[in-house]
């Protein structure tokens, strides 16, 4: 079994910063891409940024030059830098990855989420 573990959320006030981190344990062989997305209550989630095994990576419209998300294979770890932040990026945030366990099977696994809220 494979476990995602997000930490790093909280309460932060505007044009503020915040690091998300993610973190993949158990049965991993090998992570593949990873990514955030983030949901609003009433609202359908949505991809935030995503990196791939080879360090490409693509970003929602509204977090372009706000965010950045990086990774650490050696710690199979996934960041998401926050910088600039508004109340509007106020949501719950999910880490997500396409792993191959140790089985030599491949899933897309999911975090538990963390709450980011924007407010002064």
């Amino acid at each position: 079994q494979v476990q995602l573990v997000e930490s790093g959320g909280g309460l932060v006030q505007p044009g503020g910063s915040l690091r998300l981190s993610c973190t993949a344990s158990g049965s991993v062989w090998r992570i593949n891409s990873m990514s955030w997305y983030r949901q609003v209550p009433g609202n359908q989630r949505e991809l935030v940024a995503g990196i791939t095994s080879d360090d490409g990576t693509n970003y929602g419209d509204s977090v372009k030059g706000r965010f950045t998300i990086s990774r650490d294979n050696a710690k199979n770890t996934v960041y998401l830098q926050m910088n600039s932040l508004k109340p509007e990026d106020t949501a719950v945030y999910y880490c997500t990855a396409s792993v191959t366990s140790i089985y030599i099977t491949t899933r897309d696994y999911w975090g538990q989420g963390t709450q980011v809220t924007v407010s002064s």
